[in-house]
């Protein structure tokens, strides 16, 4: 029994590791959009800390740059041209960091107990994202769900199954079932 316990701990180790790694890849990969709200910190200059949502339009306004663009961008892109727009101007060699505190919301409509916008949180599936709806309701499909993408510039619902993963800005319309 003592011969199976480390092999189960490895088994377990690298699971862990790469829920880590697929949430890392996630979280390094997402693109801004109008409703997030981000930390802009700059290490060592507490008074260059600032916490902004993006507007309407994707942009922020930084006291020490003005209105930033920051819509389709990525936290590092943000931390890199925030880094450009302080170095010289105020620093010598800034070390700024970004991260999101608010995520845009989401929306579930269609047979669901609870219809609506919901905040985002990352790792988020249509069955979770159902499930912060209330639940299916009793006539509602559970082979019939759609998700149209904030990003898709085409807007084409696309049918999804219950573990597609959820993304910011995505609607998720789940169809009634006609048995």
């Amino acid at each position: 029994m003592l011969k199976v316990f480390p092999s189960c701990l490895v088994a377990i180790s690298m699971l862990f590791l790469s829920c880590f790694e697929s949430l890392a890849d996630e979280v390094s990969s997402y693109k801004l959009g109008p409703g997030d709200t981000i930390r802009i910190q700059v290490f060592g200059e507490q008074e260059m800390n600032s916490d902004v949502k993006l507007s309407d339009a994707g942009t922020v306004i930084y006291p020490f740059m003005g209105e930033i663009k920051v819509s389709g961008l990525t936290i590092g892109q943000v931390a890199a041209l925030v880094t450009d727009g302080l170095k010289d101007r105020y620093l010598i060699d800034p070390k700024v960091s970004i991260s999101v505190l608010e995520y845009r919301g989401f929306f579930v409509n269609g047979e669901v107990a609870k219809p609506g916008a919901y905040p985002y949180q990352p790792g988020l599936t249509v069955q979770k994202a159902v499930s912060l709806a209330g639940g299916f309701s009793e006539r509602a499909s559970r082979s019939s769900v759609t998700v149209l993408r904030e990003t898709d510039p085409t807007h084409t619902p696309i049918e999804v199954d219950l573990n597609t993963a959820i993304m910011p800005g995505d609607i998720i319309t789940v169809d009634e079932s006609f048995f």
